[in-house]
């Protein structure tokens, strides 16, 4: 009888052993292969419990540790218009483990500050754009206007005699009103807060008379009388205030301006773990439960590509900085 010579069997047990492994590398998704997510995942948002970042975080925080398996924290990294926070971001292992979420102020920021202590295209990459709230415009609720048409006659009729607040220097709700006083050629006096709570308290008050800010906090307070809204910055009706028209209904052609909430990932973070984060922040997104809430904050649900989010900054960060260059906005 023929038998196979024993360093025959052994090579063969060899070739068997290495076909099997590369099979099974290959019918593993890469992500896999890594086990991710292996450990906590952080979400740092560049500002103060409770705004609409951190709203918008915390919507996908509970989704994403029941879809992932792991434990997903929120670190608020506030101040410097947000430069702070966003720099951790840049600067953060880019394993997987931490993730960061934004607003319209970061497209911003990179034409306000002409040296950031990040690199935008280099040092960061967009994972999903999660929701995008069109800013509401309102006014004090004893002003001598009550449409936005009113506003602009008095404004063209008495330069200087209406002020307008803001959150800040280079805030969403600044430059949309500084976008506004160009299109309408009104001249109107830029009032800086430190944040929308102080602004919208001088509203009130009447220390100033407009105020463009996202709807959650201004919806609030229309529906106790406390101000007037006169108007939203987007092409259509919010479902949180359907009598209140549009700009461009109101002849204010294609004029809109909003706020957003994105999540990015430093750049170097693995593609297919990036790729992953994006879908399952669209699923948590469009969930009916999610919508409901986005719905009542004033928010239109997103849930994109990373592509389409790196996309829609490099838009975003074109369209504003046209704003600040022509309205000579600078940093404080």
């Amino acid at each position: 009888m023929h038998r196979t010579p024993p360093q025959a069997l052994t090579l063969t047990r060899r070739r068997f052993t290495l076909a099997a492994a590369a099979a099974s590398s290959l019918a593993v998704p890469a992500f896999a292969q890594t086990a991710w997510p292996s450990k906590p995942i952080r979400i740092v948002v560049p500002y103060t419990p409770g705004g609409f970042t951190d709203q918008m975080a915390r919507l996908v925080q509970i989704g994403l540790q029941t879809r992932l398996g792991q434990p997903v924290l929120i670190d608020n990294k506030p101040g410097a218009n947000s430069l702070i926070g966003v720099d951790a971001i840049a600067k953060a292992p880019a394993d997987g483990s931490t993730f960061g979420v934004v607003i319209a102020a970061y497209a911003a920021n990179t034409t306000l500050y002409p040296k950031l202590p990040y690199d935008p295209q280099k040092d960061l990459t967009g994972v999903s754009l999660m929701g995008i709230s069109p800013l509401l415009a309102a006014v004090n609720i004893n002003a001598p206007f009550k449409t936005a048409r009113e506003l602009i006659d008095y404004a063209r009729a008495n330069p200087g005699k209406v002020s307008f607040g803001s959150s800040g220097n280079g805030s969403a709700a600044h430059l949309t009103t500084e976008l506004w006083k160009s299109l309408t050629q009104t001249y109107m006096i830029h009032i800086p807060y430190r944040g929308a709570v102080p602004a919208l308290t001088d509203l009130m008050g009447g220390q100033i008379q407009l105020f463009f800010d996202a709807p959650t906090g201004l919806i609030n307070q229309a529906k106790a009388g406390k101000v007037r809204l006169i108007g939203v910055a987007g092409d259509k009706r919010l479902a949180a205030a359907p009598d209140v028209p549009t700009f461009i209904e109101q002849g204010f052609a294609g004029f809109t301006g909003s706020t957003w909430a994105g999540m990015l990932a430093p750049a170097g973070t693995p593609r297919d773990v990036v790729k992953r984060m994006s879908e399952e922040v669209a699923r948590i997104i469009r969930s009916d439960e999610t919508r409901a809430k986005l719905d009542a904050m004033g928010t239109i649900p997103a849930g994109s590509t990373p592509e389409e989010f790196d996309a829609f900054i490099t838009a975003e960060t074109s369209k504003w900085g046209k704003v600040i260059r022509t309205a000579g906005v600078k940093a404080e």
